[in-house]
């Protein structure tokens, strides 16, 4: 079985804040964007990946979720527990200027951990937890 990750899905409640971070602070080109105000679904990717994407999405726009259900979702992304995201760069902290210049949420400065590996965190508009690993 031949099988690839191709996408990914993030939550927003922002689409305009989150795609200007991801696009302008992340580097992020912008494939696809469809919807109107709060309902649109936003596909990025890194350059020079076109099989590698992250979708923006809505969150909790099944029909069948709950208003509590709604509620706890909002809940969970203004904490910054309810989605996140690792990602991978050579040039770690040169990234991690980008993005404290981007004014992004600091959760962690770049530092090395006790498991063998260099990461930092950081939270996205919509609260996302993002955590970026140095490649050795």
């Amino acid at each position: 079985m031949d099988i690839s990750i191709h996408t990914t899905v993030l939550p927003h409640d922002d689409p305009d804040a989150s795609l200007a971070f991801y696009r302008d602070v992340l580097g992020f080109e912008v494939r696809k964007d469809v919807g109107n105000g709060k309902m649109r679904w936003i596909t990025v990717g890194p350059a020079g990946q076109p099989d590698v994407s992250l979708l923006l999405s809505p969150p909790a726009v099944d029909p069948g979720i709950t208003d509590t259900e709604r509620r706890t979702i909002a809940e969970m992304m203004a904490k910054g527990t309810y989605g996140w995201i690792l990602l991978a760069t050579e040039d770690l902290d040169g990234t991690f200027g980008k993005v404290r210049a981007g004014n992004a949420e600091i959760v962690q400065e770049p530092t090395e951990q006790p498991y063998g590996i260099r990461d930092c965190a950081f939270r996205d508009p919509a609260g996302n937890q993002i955590r970026i690993q140095e490649l050795r």
